[in-house]
């Protein structure tokens, strides 16, 4: 076989592997004109600019696809991170949500644009322009501060009674009131130091917080641990506001 017969070959191959999608498709998700994204919503302006710019590509059906997106075996990975990207977050779907994951997703945002987690390392090495200045933090920190506002507004307004139904079906498992489990015992919970119950062994994260158990951090806690306290062995979370400010109204009384 002629060399260039190879090599047509070859490059056929490896653009006709640029149209097989081993892990879903993204492309698939029709894009509306990244002009759209997040207009009508209650986000910053400044803030608006930034996630549109800086994060749209994988975080959104308005991805801009470069030509090396079509080149097999690495379009596969590329694909793969998008879809990750927008299980976690798809700001194409933001208006539909719910304004309890709004507020887990806004607080998110800021965390981890000010820890610098965001944009990942390896999408940086490829787009320096996706860095994010101190002016975009700035930005993007409007968000914290909305969030936690919102949370330490709603916190403490919740219903005892539900709260109880809710503790008792959904954190039993792991704690109870008087007795440790694979969680901490409960009771005085309100107002004590995180990681301070003799006896229990804490995450390192947890128990060096210094956090103190009040409205604020308990509605926080319950949003997101991970968000928190990045070291912590709890992998549950309370997503509906209503369900956290009942949780906390209970706990407030133990």
């Amino acid at each position: 076989m002629r060399p260039w017969t190879v090599a047509a070959l070859t490059v056929a191959a490896v653009v006709g592997m640029g149209y097989v999608h081993p892990f879903g498709d993204p492309r698939a998700e029709p894009a509306k004109g990244l002009g759209t994204l997040l207009q009508g919503t209650s986000i910053p302006a400044d803030a608006r600019t930034v996630l549109v710019t800086k994060c749209a590509d994988c975080h959104s059906s308005e991805t801009r696809w470069p030509l090396y997106a079509r080149i097999a075996p690495g379009s596969w990975l590329i694909e793969r991170d998008i879809i990750e990207a927008r299980k976690k977050m798809d700001l194409s779907q933001w208006e539909q949500m719910p304004a309890d994951k709004q507020q887990v997703l806004t607080a998110k945002i800021f965390e981890e644009a000010k820890s610098g987690d965001m944009p990942p390392l390896q999408y940086r090495l490829l787009h320096w322009d996706a860095r994010l200045s101190k002016a975009n933090v700035q930005a993007l920190s409007m968000l914290g501060k909305s969030a936690s506002g919102s949370e330490a507004t709603l916190a403490g307004e919740g219903d005892a009674a539900q709260g109880k139904a809710v503790f008792e079906k959904r954190c039993t498992g792991c704690h109870a009131m008087n007795v440790d489990r694979e969680g901490p015992r409960l009771a005085g919970v309100f107002g004590r130091k995180a990681g301070s119950v003799s006896g229990f062994t804490y995450s390192t994260g947890l128990k060096h917080s210094n956090v103190t158990w009040n409205d604020a951090t308990l509605e926080k806690w319950l949003s997101d641990p991970d968000l928190m306290v990045s070291d912590n062995n709890m992998s549950f979370s309370v997503p509906k506001a209503e369900e956290r400010r009942n949780l906390v109204a209970y706990l407030k009384q133990q």
